[in-house]
């Protein structure tokens, strides 16, 4: 017996031509990064110089280092936080308004980046702190948290109780449950809610620009003040570095995902 599928009209090309307004300037822009022209409308010879160029930069090359520090300290720091939040959440005594604590902790997932960059100044010249590469970090914590969150309270979803209460039967404690059945267990959501938390760091501009001081630039401000004089090949390759890295940290933050739920 078939079975007719339905579908709406029109939302196939609606969708392709979405994606294409989408991607294709990010291909054209990845494309010129090779071109040996500074012209991004004439083709030249295929070359690597403005890569080259554009790591013998110092004032990239001193913003790289400052972006891959925040990026690496904030999400480790946010990962720790969102897997003691969701074993607290998840694994803990239940509270009365749970509910509101979860939608607490996500609420930077649905505030507008830039109410969050504003609230983060504000707070930071109340309490009269210098804004330099600690507030950076700071407000970076604080915004990378829900999206490490989200995938290890999923995976720990996943996992029974039943994995502790069997632990505890051998005399296991808490922590030795924790550490020898739970962690292991609940590591693809963490490794992914890490992965997603670094890439969401490396590559914000909004929030570091609104609190960041003199001489704490990070890699995205630095591209911002070098498009300011024009769009050069640099920026082109700085730019296809930066897309190269977000798309293998989030394809392999989905693929730790798609392994543990396999598992499961």
């Amino acid at each position: 017996m078939k079975h007719s599928i339905s579908y709406y009209p029109g939302t196939k090309p609606i969708t392709v031509l979405c994606l294409f307004i989408l991607y294709t300037p990010l291909i054209v822009i990845s494309l010129y990064s090779f071109n040996s022209l500074r012209s991004i409308t004439t083709w030249g010879e295929f070359t690597f110089d403005w890569y080259i160029k554009a790591f013998s930069n110092p004032a990239i090359q001193n913003a790289t280092m400052n972006s891959l520090l925040i990026a690496v300290l904030a999400s480790s720091i946010a990962t720790l936080i969102a897997l003691a939040a969701a074993m607290g959440m998840l694994r803990g005594t239940p509270l009365k308004r749970q509910k509101i604590v979860v939608g607490v902790i996500n609420l930077p997932l649905l505030l507008p980046e830039i109410v969050v960059a504003v609230a983060s100044l504000i707070f930071f010249i109340a309490i009269d702190m210098t804004l330099g590469l600690g507030t950076i970090l700071l407000a970076h914590i604080v915004f990378c948290i829900p999206f490490a969150y989200l995938p290890i309270s999923t995976r720990l979803k996943d996992i029974k109780q039943s994995f502790d209460e069997a632990a505890y039967d051998l005399y296991a404690s808490r922590w030795q449950s924790f550490r020898h059945v739970t962690l292991p267990m609940a590591m693809p959501g963490i490794v992914s809610g890490l992965m997603l938390a670094f890439v969401v760091s490396l590559d914000d501009f909004i929030i570091a620009n609104m609190v960041a001081g003199p001489g704490s630039s990070t890699l995205p401000m630095t591209i911002y003040s070098m498009l300011r004089v024009g769009l050069t090949p640099e920026i082109n390759a700085i730019s296809t570095i930066l897309l190269l890295v977000s798309i293998l940290f989030v394809t392999a933050s989905w693929w730790c995902n798609r392994s543990s739920k396999s598992s499961t």
